[in-house]
């Protein structure tokens, strides 16, 4: 059974910096970072490739968030700087094994075969 372990988040002011860590069980091809707030769907914010070539943003966090990995440990991390009250939500890690019949968007959470229980990000003003 695949596992994602997601950690750091927490409470911060507008302007602080956060930094979160997914440790996955194995390798996985595409990992991503979801978020979500109550009531609302949950929407890719950042996504990375195997070999971190290619990385997605979501416009509204371009320039202020930057997702990584390490292979080696089996790690996904995301960065986030300048953040706002309207980035609170739980963020998810997510896990898109290679399939070629999945043919699913990349921001959409279907195409998602892995995910974590999220941890929560709160942005005080």
């Amino acid at each position: 059974q695949v596992q994602l372990v997601e950690s750091g988040g927490g409470l911060v002011q507008a302007g602080d910096s956060l930094s979160l860590s997914c440790v996955t069980s194995t390798a996985i091809w595409i990992m991503g970072w979801f978020r979500q707030t109550p009531g609302k769907q949950r929407v890719l914010a950042a996504a990375i490739s195997w070999s971190g070539g290619s990385t997605y943003y979501a416009d509204s966090v371009k320039g202020r968030f930057t997702i990584s990995r390490d292979n080696a440990k089996n790690t996904v991390y995301l960065q986030m700087n300048s953040l706002r009250p309207e980035d609170t939500a739980v963020y998810y890690c997510a896990g898109r094994p290679y399939n070629i019949t999945n043919t699913r968007a990349l921001d959409h959470p279907y195409g998602y075969a892995y995910w974590g229980r999220g941890t929560q990000v709160t942005v005080s003003s």
